[in-house]
């Protein structure tokens, strides 16, 4: 079934000896940079930022401050692609609780209400390299069943395997427009007290990939930070808050993509 995936791999990887998620992501990546001019700084603003809001949590791998300098450095793995745009597999789980809200009231468990979700499977099936994910279709959706507009959220939790992936997540979700993720990296401040608090547990960059528990990070970062139970530190105030989720990259699409936005509210 694996070496069937995909017809782009049997046709224009396999032959050729490229193949793993570095090599695809570095396609996608220097696609996105053609396309919009996005700069290595951009893509580092994001990996500096994540990593500085690793330190404040104790499960993190990654335990040393990264400077822009460091990671214009990094060693290169699939240009333009280099060693700190490279997700961290690694062992590990994560897990929360679904219940009525009346048992969580009875139990005194803080809790967070779900109040918006999308799911889309094989968008833009034309696109000849991935710049953009299935949240474009849906985004819409997305915010009027929440009843929210993107600027009402409170803490953005999205999946970061490859920086890229989370620029695109910027744009997708309508935080900004199509091409402009890299003027919303340089623009906002991405750590957890910053002006656009993203990925506040250090993201899978820092944090590290646990294997398909890597896609509930951040739902779970999401959970603790609106519902006051952070190992880190918190972001002030945060009641709403968005997770997205991207997987089984085919090079010209993300197979799936996905977004959630829960409430905060307490026992």
């Amino acid at each position: 079934m694996l070496p069937a995936f995909s017809r782009f791999a049997q046709d224009a990887s396999y032959p050729y000896g490229a193949g793993g998620p570095n090599a695809s992501f570095a396609l996608i990546t220097d696609n996105y940079m053609r396309m919009f001019g996005a700069r290595r700084e951009d893509f580092g603003a994001i990996c500096v930022a994540q990593r500085a809001n690793a330190l404040s949590n104790p499960n993190a791998l990654m335990k040393s401050p990264l400077s822009l300098e460091q990671y214009l450095a990094g060693r290169p793995i699939s240009d333009p692609v280099t060693l700190y745009d490279c997700v961290m597999p690694c062992a590990g789980a994560e897990a929360f609780l679904v219940m009525r809200e009346d048992d969580a009231r009875a139990q005194g468990i803080p809790f967070a209400r779900l109040i918006a979700t999308i799911e889309r499977h094989g968008a833009f099936a034309d696109d000849i390299v991935q710049y953009r994910g299935g949240w474009a279709m849906d985004a819409e959706e997305l915010w009027a069943m929440a009843g929210l507009a993107p600027d009402d959220v409170d803490v953005v939790e999205t999946y970061d395997d490859y920086p890229v992936i989370v620029m695109m997540q910027f744009e997708d979700l309508g935080f900004c427009g199509k091409g402009e993720g890299p003027a919303f990296a340089r623009g906002h401040d991405l750590t957890i007290e910053g002006s656009f608090p993203h990925n506040t547990c250090g993201g899978q960059l820092s944090s590290g990939q646990a294997g398909a528990a890597g896609g509930h990070l951040g739902i779970v970062e999401a959970l603790r930070q609106v519902t006051g139970q952070t190992l880190g530190k918190a972001v002030p105030g945060a009641r709403y808050g968005l997770a997205s989720g991207f997987g089984m990259i085919n090079y010209d699409r993300g197979l799936c993509s996905g977004a959630a936005v829960i409430e905060g509210v307490g026992t």
